[in-house]
């Protein structure tokens, strides 16, 4: 097996096994854990949960919801069940074999409240320079953003929720793509700084809502004077604080 390393998350509530080498849990999870807001009882799916970072962290934020994660990599889903089981939440949570370019019903899973996932943020291997074997699932949808959010509104029922986390210049087809399926979305664009043009996007919206277009107040990572996040960031990131939704 590839060399593992073992991380805290939120402050240390949370402990990830995850690759040395390859795709880590980073800002982008940990942010789009933050912004899930499931309520006790209700049933939450992650598209391509890799070892379990965000799905860990989001279950650690409400521990009265019922989390289960997508993952076709096996070696990936195998850290994923270790990590369900290191964190002692076996009881509802779990990490099934699965991928987003085979349609939702083929998983044998009544349809979920909410669903959530970071997709690759390419879909042309052409866009960009290749990146290393050990991270290209992570950064190339090779059946495209369509298959993902396919998936995502596949999953959930009627007045379930999808959220996503994205490249802030992608919201076009991230809201082309929602369109036909869900509505009464909200945006959230995050800036690296005040005076910075923002480089993500959290998106959540309401299969088959009617309310209008909300673009929510920015959230600013870092000032100019400091190297470090904000209060409010690192109070995401120790799990003190949530992003909320309207």
């Amino acid at each position: 097996m590839d060399a593992v390393t073992e991380d805290r998350l939120l402050d240390g509530r949370v402990s990830l096994r995850q690759p040395a080498r390859g795709y880590r849990a980073g800002l982008d999870a940990a942010l789009l854990a933050a912004a899930c807001d499931a309520l006790a009882g209700e049933r939450v799916i992650e598209a391509g949960c890799g070892a379990g970072g965000a799905l860990l962290a989001a279950a650690a934020r409400r521990p009265d919801a019922r989390f289960t994660g997508v993952e076709r990599d096996t070696a990936a889903l195998a850290l994923a069940h270790e990590n369900i089981a290191l964190n002692g939440m076996a009881g509802r949570v779990e990490a099934v074999e699965g991928d987003v370019a085979v349609r939702f019903s083929l998983l044998g899973l009544d349809a979920f409240d909410a669903a959530f996932a970071n997709p690759p943020f390419f879909d042309d291997a052409g866009a960009l320079r290749g990146p290393a074997p050990e991270r290209r699932a992570a950064w190339m949808a090779d059946d495209g953003l369509a298959a993902w959010i396919g998936f995502l509104t596949k999953a959930v029922h009627e007045g379930g929720t999808v959220t996503v986390i994205h490249r802030a210049d992608r919201l076009g087809d991230l809201m082309a793509l929602l369109a036909d399926k869900t509505g009464s979305v909200q945006v959230r664009p995050i800036h690296p700084f005040a005076d910075a043009p923002a480089k993500r996007v959290l998106v959540r919206a309401v299969k088959t809502g009617k309310a209008p277009l909300r673009l929510l107040p920015p959230l600013v990572l870092h000032d100019r004077d400091g190297d470090k996040h904000r209060p409010e960031v690192e109070a995401i990131l120790r799990g003190e604080a949530d992003l909320p939704w309207f």
